[in-house]
């Protein structure tokens, strides 16, 4: 300390000597002495002069705009100290139960709000807030904007089948639209219609016919109706199965965004519990808790009704396209049959006409006896020409498909007919059970039994620790930190406002004694 001060003496000293000298050269060079005017505009004593008028008036026209902002901050403390008090005086158990409760009602007001439908959270405006709630166990949590269907497919997880490719977006309604709640959960369903009610049975190769041709408990003939069933159950299981867990993780998705949208409406409408962290994260885990499992219990139950379609084919689930079948089914076998009967029958038709004409020729004078003849003769011939073509017809059929395993073609598109059939019903009764399910178990309980289990819940908690909920001890300690540094900062604040006021009034004392 002794040191700089030596050296700001130092200093000062160079400084007067080096003015005085600079006086005696400038009279040498005038080759007269300077005048007491002249002298006041020379040396650093007069900029420092220069400099402390400059100032003064700086701060003389500071000073009437900094005293309105520590009054300012003055009452700004003070309505934080007040709110503090109040806070202390509230770390109660009956008002923090009554806080919860509250709480408890007008979250859930805004979830069934957000399913329902609203336009109270712009999309585009509720960005990303910082929250007390916990996603998880993280005490942060963002509620990102509205989705679009692509930023959904990234955040929820996409609709992909066993080929990998995904249905195009622009292609679904509403696509690049930014949704949430209830209209986010119709647009998934709507997608989740489009892609699985769009699926083909996938290719059936001659091998796998084949190889489902097994050999029956009683005998060592071919059972094609079974080969059908069990190619037809084995495709539809793996081709369908995986949009049950990504639909079930996309519904989960939207679910859980429901969590920070609400808070978001909640902190906007001052409704927001700040400073109870403890009891927040709890909600949060509540909920999210509640969204997965409720999600897991519904995809169970379409788990079963999946099963149950693969597992054993009820043929009154897949008949009712049996005009279809039946068109396929002719297109190759008509032919056949047309060429058969046609023979059969142009070949019986010629020996009646020919035994006719002689009969005629010879007997020309008994024509109606003749003709009752004739008929009797046609109609017996017809049903010989019957008989004998569906005999042949089912020693055809027995040969080739019971006796025979060589693989005909008319057997191979038999049960491909077949496996489109049951495919075909198994996906209709899929795709409607899975939706009804997801809209009962899923949507519904968000609506009718999250209310009572959070309710439980809180309840619950209340009963056994209110500490554990709210975390009073901490938070007592936390307000009552806050409150002393409020005080402290209020009495700064004080300190630093009466100051200004007095110089500012001592320099206005001053301004007026010069301007007399």
């Amino acid at each position: 300390m002794s040191c700089g001060i030596h050296h700001y003496c130092c200093d000062l000293q160079a400084i007067s000597s080096r003015e005085v000298e600079d006086l005696v050269a400038l009279e040498e060079k005038l080759g007269r002495a300077l005048s007491k005017q002249e002298r006041s505009r020379i040396g650093v004593n007069s900029l420092r002069l220069f400099l402390e008028e400059l100032l003064l008036k700086r701060y003389m026209d500071s000073v009437p705009s900094i005293i309105p902002l520590l009054e300012k901050e003055y009452r700004s403390s003070t309505r934080k100290l007040s709110e503090l008090d109040q806070q202390l005086s509230s770390l109660n158990e009956a008002k923090l139960k009554e806080k919860g409760r509250t709480f408890h009602d007008l979250f859930l007001t805004k979830l069934s709000l957000l399913l329902k439908g609203t336009v109270i959270a712009p999309p585009d405006k509720f960005g990303k807030i910082t929250s007390q709630l916990a996603d998880g166990y993280d005490t942060r949590i963002k509620a990102h904007e509205g989705e679009t269907l692509q930023d959904e497919r990234v955040n929820g997880g996409a609709f992909i089948g066993s080929d990998g490719l995904q249905f195009p977006h622009k292609l679904i309604p509403n696509a690049g639209m930014r949704l949430y709640g209830g209209a986010q959960y119709h647009r998934a369903m709507a997608e989740f219609r489009f892609v699985v009610g769009g699926i083909k049975c996938p290719p059936i190769t001659r091998e796998e016919i084949v190889n489902a041709c097994g050999v029956e408990d009683i005998h060592d003939g071919t059972n094609y109706s079974r080969t059908a069933c069990v190619i037809a159950v084995a495709k539809a299981r793996d081709t369908f199965e995986p949009f049950l867990h990504q639909l079930g993780c996309r519904l989960s998705h939207i679910l859980k965004r429901l969590l920070p949208i609400a808070v978001y409406l909640l902190q906007k409408e001052g409704e927001y519990l700040s400073g109870h962290d403890v009891f927040l994260r709890r909600v949060a885990d509540a909920f999210n808790n509640f969204a997965e499992s409720t999600e897991k219990s519904c995809r169970e139950k379409c788990m079963e009704d999946l099963v149950s379609t693969t597992r054993y084919v009820t043929w009154s689930l897949h008949n009712k396209n049996r005009a279809g079948l039946r068109q396929f089914l002719d297109s190759f076998g008509g032919s056949e049959q047309s060429a058969i009967i046609g023979n059969s029958t142009s070949t019986g038709l010629s020996q009646d006409l020919s035994t006719a004409s002689v009969a005629s020729d010879n007997k020309q004078d008994v024509k109606p006896r003749t003709d009752v003849k004739l008929s009797h003769l046609a109609s017996g011939n017809d049903s010989n020409m019957s008989t004998q073509t569906t005999e042949t017809r089912l020693a055809d059929l027995l040969d080739s498909t019971l006796w025979n395993r060589r693989l005909a073609p008319s057997s191979e598109r038999i049960v491909y007919a077949l496996v489109q059939q049951i495919f075909h019903g198994i996906r209709e009764y899929f795709l409607a059970s899975t939706e009804l399910k997801f809209n009962c178990f899923l949507l519904m309980p968000v609506v009718d039994k999250l209310p009572a289990m959070l309710r439980e819940d809180l309840e619950s908690a209340f009963e056994d620790n209110l500490d554990n909920v709210f975390d009073i001890t901490n938070l007592r300690h936390s307000v009552a930190q806050d409150k002393r540094q409020t005080e402290i900062e209020l009495k700064r604040v004080q300190k630093l406002k009466e100051k200004f006021r007095y110089i500012h009034e001592q320099l206005n004392s001053q301004q007026s004694l010069f301007g007399q």
